[in-house]
C-alpha cells in the first residue's frame, strides 16, 4: 500500500498527497499555528470581542470529534435583511445529539444587527431564525422579488427557507416550499438557470447518514482503512459511507419549488460527497452554471445548456480533479477574475498533506491548474483548507487570496506531524495576475488568529471600501476581521436592483469596471467560501486612480447597460434601466453638492 493510502481520513477522505514532512517556526510550534512575525504589513484585526460576535459560540457535536457529523463546522451568511444599507451576518450553528433527541435547549444560530459604529446585537430569537437544527451551509438571495433577502439554510435533518417579513422578523417556509429533503444537505446556491426572472436553488448532499448508528473504527460495515489517519484509529469518513445526491429545486413563482434534478441532468447519480456549491457565468453567454466542490470525489462542472438542462462537463473542462488527475478533498471554492480578462477562475481549498488548486480559466470551458505557477502550491500544504476568497484587500484592483483553515482531528496535536487542530488563516496579494505574494502573520493581528476555522463570508462590513472576514470556527466563537490595510487607495461598490425580467436582486448578474486602466470583472453570486454566502455588492478596487470610470453591466435578463460612476469611494444603487438611484458616502446618503 503507498504510503498516502494510509491516511485515510475522516473529513477529507485520504489526503491524496503524500505525507508531508513537519515544518516547525522557531519557537518549534507546527507552522499552521506559528510562523508568527514581529514587523510586517498589519491587514487585518481581530475585532471579535468589541465587535459583539464572540460572544456567540458554534457548537458541533463532542469535542472529541469521534464521529464524522461532528467535524463540518458550519458557514457564515452576509445578509442587509433590514435594508438599512449595512451588512448584518447570519451565523449557522450546529446542534448536540441531546438536543436532536430534544433532552436539551439546542445551540442557537445567531443574526447580527449591524449597529453602524463597529458593534453587532444578536436579534435571531425576534427575528425567528434560531434554526434549533444541526445546521451547516447558508446562501442568501430574495427568492420572491419582493425587494428583501431571504435566508436557505441546509442542515441534518429538514432544511429551512425563511422568508424575509419585511419587519425584522423571518417565518419558516421550508415546508411548503418543499425544500427540507430531510437527510445531510451542506452547501446551497441561488441561481437563475433557466432565465424566467426566478431564483432557483441548488442544494449539496454529503452523507446518507443516521446520528443514532453512527460508524466507528472497528465497526464491521466500513472498512478500518476509512477510519484511519497514518495508521492512528480517527472518525470513520467519508470514504466508505454511503453519500447524498444533489438536489436542483425549480422556483414555481408561488413560493413553491419542484426537484427538476434528474430532468436537467444534475442529480449526482454517485452521490458524491458534496460541500460547497456556486452558480455562476463561466463562459460569458448570460447563462448560469454550475459548480459543486466534492469531497474525496471528482468537483462537478455542470454545463448550461440553455433549454432547463446542463452537460456534465466535469472531466472536459479539467475541474473534475488536479493537475495530477487526483480527485481531491474539495472543501472550500471562490470564484473571481484575478486576471482581469475577463474570465472566472476557481480556487479550491482541501484537506491538508495536499495542495490548494487554483483552476486558471482558458475560456470556452476549459481550466487548467496553475498552482505551481502562480506560486501557493507550496506553503498551504501543512494547512487544511475551509473557507476561500477572492478579496481585494488592497484596493489595487487585483484579486488576492484569502484561506481559511482548521484541521478535523484533534488528535493531530499530539503528534509531531507539523500540522495542527486550530491554524491561521492565510493571504496571498496577487501582483498583477502573474503570481501571489505570501503575507505573513504579524503577531497580534488578525492574520494571526489561531482558530479551528471552517465557513468564512466576505464583505465591506463597516462601508469604508474595505473587504472584511467573519469567520465561523467549529466549537468556538466567532471571528471578526476588520480590513485595516493602511492604504490610500480608492473604490466603489455597486448594490445591482434587478427589472422585471431579472432577480430582484440581481444575482447572475456580472459588472465590469473600466477604471484606472484597467478592466475588472465582479459577478454577483449567492453561495460559496465554504457552504456560504458573501456581500453581494460588486467591489472594485481603484488604485489611486480619481475618476471611478464606466460599469458595464450584464444584467440576468439579457440587457447590458453602461453607467459613469461620477465619484470615487461611493457605494451606488444602481437598478436596471434607470441607472444611479442612490449612493452612500461613509455609510449614509451622500449629500448633493
Amino acid at each position: 500500500m503507498p504510503a498516502w493510502a494510509q491516511q485515510s481520513s475522516g473529513m477529507g477522505g485520504a489526503a491524496s498527497g503524500a505525507p508531508s514532512k513537519p515544518i516547525h517556526d522557531a519557537q518549534n510550534r507546527p507552522i499552521t499555528a506559528g510562523g508568527f512575525v514581529n514587523v510586517g504589513p498589519i491587514v487585518f484585526r481581530d475585532i471579535s470581542k468589541q465587535s459583539g460576535l464572540a460572544g456567540w459560540k458554534h457548537v458541533m457535536g463532542t469535542p472529541a470529534k469521534n464521529y464524522i457529523l461532528e467535524t463540518d463546522g458550519s458557514g457564515v451568511g452576509l445578509i442587509d435583511y433590514d435594508n438599512d444599507g449595512w451588512l448584518d451576518i447570519y451565523m449557522v450553528n450546529g446542534s448536540t445529539y441531546d438536543a436532536l433527541d430534544g433532552k436539551t435547549t439546542p445551540p442557537h444560530a445567531a443574526l447580527f444587527h449591524n449597529n453602524h459604529d463597529g458593534t453587532f446585537t444578536d436579534v435571531a430569537a425576534q427575528a425567528g431564525v434560531t434554526n434549533d437544527r444541526w445546521g451547516f451551509g447558508v446562501a442568501i438571495a430574495d427568492y420572491d422579488n419582493d425587494g428583501w433577502p431571504d435566508i436557505f439554510v441546509a442542515n441534518y435533518g429538514k432544511n429551512r427557507l425563511y422568508h424575509n417579513n419585511h419587519d425584522g422578523t423571518f417565518t419558516d417556509v421550508g415546508e411548503k416550499a418543499g425544500i427540507t429533503l430531510g437527510n445531510w444537505s451542506d452547501g446551497v446556491t441561488w441561481g437563475d438557470y433557466d432565465g424566467d426572472g426566478r431564483l432557483d436553488v441548488y442544494v449539496t448532499g454529503y452523507l446518507h447518514y443516521d446520528a443514532h448508528h453512527q460508524p466507528s473504527f472497528g465497526d464491521p460495515t466500513v472498512p478500518n482503512a476509512f477510519c484511519q489517519l497514518r495508521g492512528m484509529a480517527v472518525m470513520c469518513g467519508p470514504r466508505g459511507l454511503k453519500g447524498e445526491p444533489d438536489h436542483l429545486f425549480h422556483n414555481n413563482g408561488d413560493g413553491t419549488f419542484t426537484d427538476v434534478s434528474v430532468k436537467a441532468g444534475v442529480s449526482d447519480p454517485g452521490a458524491y460527497y458534496g460541500f460547497t456549491t456556486t452558480f455562476a457565468d463561466l463562459e460569458n453567454n448570460g447563462r448560469m452554471d454550475l459548480l459543486v466542490a466534492d469531497d474525496s470525489t471528482p468537483n462537478y462542472l455542470y454545463h448550461n445548456n440553455g433549454d432547463g438542462t446542463f452537460e456534465d462537463d466535469s472531466y472536459i473542462s479539467g475541474f473534475a480533479v488536479n493537475k495530477d488527475g487526483r480527485e481531491i478533498a474539495s472543501m472550500g471554492m471562490a470564484l473571481g477574475d484575478y486576471r482581469n480578462n475577463g474570465l472566472l477562475d476557481i480556487l479550491i481549498t482541501d484537506f491538508s498533506d495536499d495542495y490548494k488548486v487554483l483552476y486558471r480559466n482558458d475560456g470556452g470551458l476549459n481550466f487548467t491548474d496553475v498552482s505551481d505557477e502562480v506560486g501557493i502550491s507550496s506553503l498551504p500544504i501543512p494547512f487544511l483548507g475551509w473557507g476561500a476568497g477572492f478579496l481585494d484587500y488592497d484596493n489595487d484592483g487585483w484579486k488576492d487570496i484569502f484561506m481559511v483553515n482548521g484541521h478535523v482531528y484533534p488528535q493531530v496535536d499530539k503528534h509531531d506531524w507539523g500540522t495542527s487542530y486550530a491554524q491561521r488563516p492565510l493571504l496571498f496579494r496577487n501582483l498583477h495576475g502573474e503570481k501571489f505574494e505570501y503575507i505573513p502573520p504579524v503577531k497580534g493581528t488578525g492574520l494571526a488568529v489561531v482558530t479551528p476555522g471552517r465557513g468564512a463570508a466576505f464583505g465591506d462590513l463597516f462601508n469604508d471600501g474595505k473587504i472584511d472576514v467573519v469567520i465561523s470556527p467549529v466549537d468556538g466563537p466567532a471571528v471578526l476581521l476588520r480590513n485595516v490595510n493602511p492604504d490610500h487607495h480608492h473604490w466603489v461598490e455597486m448594490k445591482l436592483i434587478g427589472g422585471p425580467k431579472s432577480p430582484r436582486d440581481a444575482v447572475g448578474a456580472t459588472v465590469y469596471l473600466t477604471a484606472n486602466g484597467m478592466r475588472q470583472r465582479e459577478d454577483i453570486l449567492s453561495g460559496g467560501s465554504f457552504i456560504s454566502s458573501n456581500d453581494q455588492r460588486a467591489h472594485f478596487g481603484l488604485g489611486e486612480a480619481t475618476d471611478a470610470g464606466t460599469a458595464e453591466i450584464d444584467w440576468p435578463s439579457g440587457a447590458k447597460e453602461t453607467v459613469k460612476l461620477p465619484a470615487v469611494d461611493r457605494i451606488y444603487t444602481i437598478m436596471e434601466g434607470k441607472g444611479i438611484t442612490g449612493a452612500l458616502c461613509g455609510g449614509r446618503p451622500c449629500v448633493q453638492r
